[in-house]
């Protein structure tokens, strides 16, 4: 059987379209599944249960029994996709607590894979923490996500050694567009006859890079 995904959307730094990128997979996968569970690790508004409140809840790294009840939901293999947006203030407590358990190599014994989704940016902190996840992290199992509107030039070197996921920059008009909380991905393809707009085409672009990240998953397990 395939394994069970948990994607992890994390980055040290705010503001760099973390939750953008949650958003964007939770809803191809609900999608292409009709079902996902996600978990938003925030403390600022507008966050992932603001835009999609019927798949997600809220969740804690804070104590060991916001902990144990994150890990006893996302290291289960029942075939269900599992998002997790990682907010900047929670990104050392939970991967620190990964490494203490070594999540990662229970979650392969479980038939379960973490996919680690790295939001970059060009700053010293997260230069440092790409680096100790890629000392954790398989690199099968590690991408980066080069925003350009927050990336404006070329990745780090360290960084674009590992596997990229390109999210290129919409207009300013579009992306304050997006970012209602009313606005859905999936919605404005079903709604928007025309398929040449821009937006149109970068919803499917981006959906068609996770179709083809989901693939490269399958492949790996074969």
């Amino acid at each position: 059987m395939p394994a069970t995904p948990v994607y992890i959307i994390c980055s040290p730094r705010p503001q760099v379209g973390k939750t953008l990128v949650a958003r964007l997979l939770s809803e191809f996968l609900l999608l292409k599944n009709g079902r996902v569970m996600a978990f938003d690790i925030n403390l600022k508004e507008p966050s992932l249960l603001d835009y999609l409140p019927d798949v997600t809840e809220t969740a804690d790294v804070i104590d060991t029994y916001g902990k144990m009840q994150l890990m006893d939901r996302i290291i289960i293999d029942d075939g269900l996709s599992k998002v997790i947006d990682l907010g900047f203030h929670a990104f050392d407590e939970f991967f620190k607590m990964s490494e203490e358990i070594g999540f990662v190599k229970e979650a392969v014994r479980r038939n379960v894979t973490p996919i680690i989704l790295f939001v970059a940016d060009t700053d010293r902190t997260s230069g440092r923490s790409h680096e100790m996840l890629r000392a954790q992290i398989p690199p099968s199992s590690l991408m980066v996500v080069d925003n350009e509107f927050v990336v404006r030039g070329e990745l780090p070197p360290s960084m674009s050694r590992c596997r990229v996921l390109r999210l290129t920059a919409l207009p300013t008009f579009l992306k304050t567009y997006i970012d209602r909380l009313t606005f859905s991905f999936t919605g404005y393809l079903r709604q928007e006859k025309d398929p040449s707009t821009e937006l149109h085409q970068w919803i499917r672009r981006n959906y068609f890079m996770f179709r083809e990240l989901e693939l490269n998953l399958i492949l790996q397990r074969s």
